[in-house]
């Protein structure tokens, strides 16, 4: 922990807190300090920058103040991952895109229909989770063995600052962390571009609009088909005119697209690359599985683990992102940001076996801690307000292309 920062009193302030352990009992304590790790985030990121400062640890739980999702103990806050008990512990699935029942039916080798999960409870149980990290990254599943505080490589370190007002962002991400990282640098003055393909628009379009509107607000929507040659043409221009490109794929997808990072950082590109497990990883993941696999759970008296947050590993995830992209070779050149969301959270816990988790007492009608800095009440989450309307997907494709005098594919 850092000299003078109380984590406990930081995790209960952020939001976070409230929505970690069961429904029917007390907000648990998270472990480590990934809460404090993202204040300071934030306050760096400001200093870097000149954007407003925001209160990073708030980001952690700001979806959940839109959605009004709240604790739910082994099931995710957002509903879409499970902590299930495996041959040899316990393990995160994931359950959140369409085609995801299917391949959590060939993972557990049945007929699921729509739901997936009696088969793969019974599947778990027969085996461990090394087995089950083997087949999810096979069958492209978002899934992970708990494990406690696991042995990961340090995230990287940022450089040197480098302007960020008035910068392109091209922004390829979706869901969470990626947009989180092109809109704190939307804040502080970059142009930012979001380009979505038409058979996979960002998902997150589906959730709350206000959280999406949040995220968005202020940025351009492009849509390009990479399917087609005048599609692509038009991306690799976009990624030549960018500043800075960020992106959540894995590196044999971008290069489907035609898109080639090592050229790109070559010419002085900042691309920041986000993915679960980092550019060599063939696993996917989202943030409520990343998070539980890389040892950010509450456990009970017994040990068994339950969520923390809501998919706290990507806030905290695009939070670091940004302060990378902030940042590059003293020279000028371009650096490439490898960013696993696994490291970023392995990074917020010290080693150790895990323990139960400090649970919150009743106080002046809700809850609080008792920490270093006194009985320090649990806060709900809290939600900023969207500056404006998101742009529907692809309203600026046309407008986007010609003022930077690409063809139209």
């Amino acid at each position: 922990m850092h000299a003078g920062v109380d984590a406990a009193a930081v995790w209960a302030e952020s939001g976070a807190a409230a929505l970690s352990g069961r429904p029917d009992g007390p907000p648990l304590l998270p472990p480590g300090r990934a809460a404090a790790a993202a204040r300071e985030l934030a306050a760096r990121f400001a200093a870097t920058t000149g954007a407003p400062l925001l209160d990073g640890a708030r980001l952690l739980a700001e979806r959940a103040a839109f959605t009004g999702h709240g604790r739910r103990g082994t099931t995710s806050a957002g509903g879409s991952c499970r902590l299930l008990p495996a041959a040899d512990g316990w393990a995160a699935v994931s359950c959140a895109r369409p085609d995801d029942p299917a391949l959590l039916g060939a993972l557990a080798c049945g007929d699921v229909r729509d739901d997936p999960w009696p088969a793969v409870e019974s599947w778990l149980r027969g085996h461990t989770g090394a087995e089950l990290a083997e087949r999810a990254a096979l069958l492209g599943v978002a899934a992970a063995p708990v494990r406690p505080s696991p042995a990961r490589a340090a995230p990287p370190e940022p450089l040197a600052p480098r302007p960020v007002a008035d910068a392109l962002v091209v922004d390829f991400s979706a869901l969470w962390a990626g947009p989180l990282c092109a809109h704190l640098l939307g804040l502080a003055g970059a142009r930012v571009v979001k380009v979505e393909t038409p058979a996979r628009p960002d998902g997150a379009r589906r959730g709350d609009r206000g959280f999406y509107d949040l995220l968005h607000a202020g940025h351009r929507s492009v849509v390009l088909d990479p399917a087609t040659r005048g599609g692509r043409r038009a991306m690799a221009a976009l990624v030549r005119a960018a500043d800075i490109v960020i992106e959540a794929s894995r590196p044999r997808a971008l290069a489907g697209f035609g898109l080639d990072a090592g050229a790109a950082v070559a010419a002085g590109t900042r691309w920041v690359s986000i993915t679960a497990h980092g550019r060599a990883s063939d696993r996917v993941g989202f943030g409520d599985d990343v998070a539980a696999g890389g040892g950010l759970v509450c456990r009970e008296a017994d040990l068994s683990p339950l969520f923390c947050g809501d998919a706290i590993a990507d806030p905290l995830t695009g939070l670091a992102a940004a302060v990378l992209a902030a940042t590059g070779p003293p020279d000028g050149g371009g650096v490439l940001w490898d960013v696993s969301m696994t490291d970023v959270v392995a990074a917020t816990l010290a080693p150790g076996p895990p323990a139960p988790s400090t649970r919150a007492f009743p106080h002046r009608g809700g809850w609080a801690f008792e920490t270093d800095s006194g009985v320090v009440p649990v806060a709900p989450p809290v939600a900023r307000r969207p500056a404006g309307p998101a742009p529907a997907s692809g309203a600026d494709t046309q407008a986007v292309l010609r003022e930077l005098g690409i063809p139209g594919p």
